[in-house]
């Protein structure tokens, strides 16, 4: 939906701008929403929403502060010890807060574009590529001593490159149908469900313990503020290690696994 020329008038209320920000059928589709938004977000943003329309800021702009707000994410876990994990967890927040009020701010002005869509991804997946540098950066220890803390740092990158992998194999199903020609995908259970067999075991499995959902920023803030509070008992540079190395382990299942369900679904089937 766009339109050359956004409206600036304000909502009356909060319910009438909820009804044009939050539609139904934006909320209900499926994987649209993160379970943090669905949970309280939704339910605040509509406040930081009514006061962004205060003023002409555009929803790219909001989405500009997303971005920031995502890098301050990063920057915040490098202060050592338990309180830069806490901050990393507040602006992991704060990061989806500001998401969800990019969208509520071009819903109502009426200026949805590529260019918001674009954007958006861009906060997300710088964002997931810094942290796991910053957790490495917590691992290792400062000042560096080379070479065993470089064993961390290179961990760290491979976790990087993991999680964006696994970030890009759904842009790269997007990019494969539009290529070929292909409708858009409605993200039905029926569409992404893998074949009979093992898959299908392995995918309720998957159900019961989520451990594929720990590579969003939010998820991966609460991983790393867990992994300081142990710290606490145990040092904060072991914490940090062990921590990176299970997000590793899972985080290569996960990427292993996404493949294979993709290869196996009817998503990149005409």
């Amino acid at each position: 939906m766009t339109d050359s020329q956004p409206r600036y008038t304000r909502p009356g209320s909060l319910a009438e701008l909820r009804a044009v920000a939050q539609p139904p059928e934006v909320r209900s589709r499926r994987n649209a929403e993160h379970w943090v938004a669905s949970l309280y977000l939704r339910d605040l943003s509509p406040y930081l929403t009514m006061a962004l329309l205060r003023t002409r800021i555009s929803a790219n702009g909001v989405t500009g502060i997303m971005i920031l707000t995502g890098w301050c994410v990063a920057g915040v876990l490098l202060i050592p010890g338990i309180w830069g994990a806490v901050l990393g967890l507040i602006f992991g927040q704060l990061q989806m807060l500001v998401d969800c009020s990019d969208g509520e701010v071009a819903r109502w002005r009426k200026t949805s574009s590529p260019a918001g869509t674009f954007l958006d991804s861009v906060g997300h997946y710088s964002t997931e590529t810094l942290i796991p540098i910053a957790l490495a950066i917590r691992a290792a220890g400062y000042p560096f001593e080379a070479p065993e803390d470089y064993l961390w740092t290179t961990l760290g990158m491979g976790l990087a490159i993991v999680i964006i992998l696994n970030k890009a194999l759904n842009d790269m199903v997007r990019n494969a149908r539009a290529a070929y020609g292909a409708p858009k995908l409605t993200y039905s259970v029926s569409e992404s469900a893998p074949q009979p067999g093992l898959l299908q075991a392995a995918r309720r499995i998957a159900r019961f313990l989520p451990f594929h959902r720990l590579f969003h920023s939010v998820e991966l803030t609460m991983v790393i503020f867990v992994g300081a509070v142990v710290g606490l008992f145990i040092g904060g540079e072991l914490a940090m290690r062990g921590t990176l190395v299970f997000l590793l382990v899972f985080g290569i299942i996960t990427l292993f696994g996404h493949f294979v369900a993709i290869m196996t679904s009817k998503r990149l089937r005409a």
